[in-house]
């Protein structure tokens, strides 16, 4: 059976944002770390522009509902998946500003201590799987982490994101197929930003809905709108508490909108600019803030976040860029984990 809460158009930006259902206190940390991740992705812009940034940059700017909202739902002992554009979902489950401000740069004193570079960053141990580049193949590894929890008796819950491009792939489809059957405790997060790099939706799948997927494969799929960050959450929240409880897996499309190209280097000409108008319109941290100003949070409360996470993010840069490049000497440690890297999955699960 599917279950479908119909995104928002962007053509509704308009409508008042409502004061019900706002949990003030959940509010606050939401727009806090979607706040934290537009700060530390608006700096990567002006380092690029300045030529302090090696490599490519990617962002999610316009997008931060989707994973700071999911993984705000899940417990501290659960496991995040995150892609390129999650970077929420990496500061809510733990990884410092500092800690990614260093992987960009290629500086050591982050989880892969300058062996890699960018967005491919994550720590098991916070529950963190880092990125795979290959989409969506770390949905195949979700799946284990998911197998293992039942197997186990752990009462983990895993989540993973990909895009509405991963979807066409054949791991996609095996995933979930194994995932309904098994019935593992796993939220499958489409991020539906309506192009898979410079393909349109019309030209990527026939189905009406991605969500409408989860059902031959014996599992709820939900449309949420990607936008509002309280309807992720709270979404995300009742699949996991679902999960937790033995009821199985759970498909999610979150409906958002790319308004970047798909790194830096491209210019997302192949984009209608009257769609992405429309979206930015429909920001989400914008849309976050009115709803707190609904509910009574005062404008400088909402202010004397935005600059703390200013302040965190210059801090972490100043940190960063002092930090040493690795020593080539130590190029091969850690290449390959020592067996006793895996026992976290032996810990007692959390009562």
């Amino acid at each position: 059976m599917t279950t479908r809460t119909r995104p928002a158009r962007p053509a509704e930006a308009a409508s008042p944002p409502s004061r019900a259902n706002l949990d003030v206190a959940v509010g606050l940390t939401l727009y806090r770390w979607m706040g934290l991740s537009r700060a530390i992705e608006d700096k990567l812009h002006i380092m690029k522009r300045q030529g302090r940034l090696p490599g490519r940059l990617v962002t999610g700017r316009g997008q931060e509902a989707i994973p700071v909202g999911a993984a705000l739902a899940l417990a501290a002992h659960d496991i995040v998946c995150p892609l390129h554009r999650d970077l929420g979902a990496n500061l809510v489950k733990g990884i410092t500003p500092e800690e990614f401000l260093r992987s960009y740069l290629w500086k050591i004193g982050h989880p892969s201590e300058g062996r890699d570079s960018d967005v491919h960053i994550g720590d098991i141990k916070r529950g963190i799987y880092p990125m795979i580049s290959h989409l969506p193949d770390s949905w195949p590894v979700a799946l284990g982490f998911g197998m293992a929890s039942t197997h186990m008796k752990l009462g983990r819950v895993t989540l993973a994101f990909c895009g509405d491009g991963a979807t066409s792939t054949g791991a996609w489809h095996e995933t979930l197929n194994m995932s309904g059957l098994f019935r593992t405790p796993n939220i499958w997060v489409i991020e539906n930003n309506k192009y898979a790099y410079s393909t349109p939706l019309a030209k990527q799948y026939a189905a009406k809905s991605l969500a409408s997927r989860g059902a031959a494969y014996g599992m709820p799929g939900i449309e949420v709108d990607g936008n509002d960050a309280l309807a992720v959450y709270a979404v995300v929240k009742e699949a996991v508490d679902r999960a937790r409880a033995g009821g199985g897996p759970t498909l999610i499309e979150a409906h958002t909108m790319r308004v970047e190209g798909h790194a830096v280097h491209d210019d997302a000409a192949y984009v209608p600019k009257a769609l992405i108008a429309e979206w930015k319109a429909r920001d989400p941290i914008t849309l976050l803030r009115d709803r707190l100003l609904l509910a009574h949070v005062d404008q400088p409360s909402l202010s004397e976040i935005d600059e703390a996470n200013k302040r965190l993010v210059e801090d972490a840069v100043t940190a960063a860029e002092a930090a040493p490049m690795p020593d080539p000497a130590g190029m091969e440690h850690e290449v390959y984990a020592p067996a006793e890297a895996a026992s976290w999955m032996l810990l007692p699960r959390r009562a």
